[in-house]
């Protein structure tokens, strides 16, 4: 996945609990227009969302309970050839639901979001819209 070669570890893959694996591995891999492994099927209890080059991938497991509390851990997306506001826009489209906008009228912040299963994610600007404010 990288290129470092003296790295002792990397991350190879982000390990989600999921009660529908393929559902929420479709909803990531539309939001970060990636790819779901070739093979992995609907009925299946492991689903990929596969790496980028420098990004692990995303691994879905199926287990029978559901969320019971506030991540310890989250993304922060930052656009990479949109806007934020196009982003969330997009995000809350693809099943995201705002949890927090965070939103500035000077054009800083961020909105919080819950995947369709929960799993918290945040959508801060882009560094063309860093750069401007």
């Amino acid at each position: 996945m990288t290129d470092s070669q003296s790295a002792a570890l990397e991350i190879h893959e982000i390990t989600f609990d999921a009660q529908d694996p393929h559902a929420l591995a479709d909803f990531w891999a539309a939001l970060l227009e990636r790819e779901i492994r070739p093979g992995d099927m609907p009925q299946d209890d492991s689903v990929l969302v596969v790496p980028t080059p420098g990004q692990p991938g995303l691994l879905f497991l199926r287990v029978p309970e559901g969320k019971t509390a506030k991540n310890r851990i989250h993304f922060d997306l930052w656009p990479t050839s949109t806007g934020r506001d196009e982003q969330i826009a997009r995000a809350t489209a693809l099943g995201a639901m705002v949890l927090d906008d965070r939103r500035q009228p000077n054009g800083k912040g961020w909105a919080v979001f819950a995947d369709p299963e929960g799993n918290e994610f945040c959508i801060g600007r882009s560094a063309a819209e860093r750069e401007r404010t």
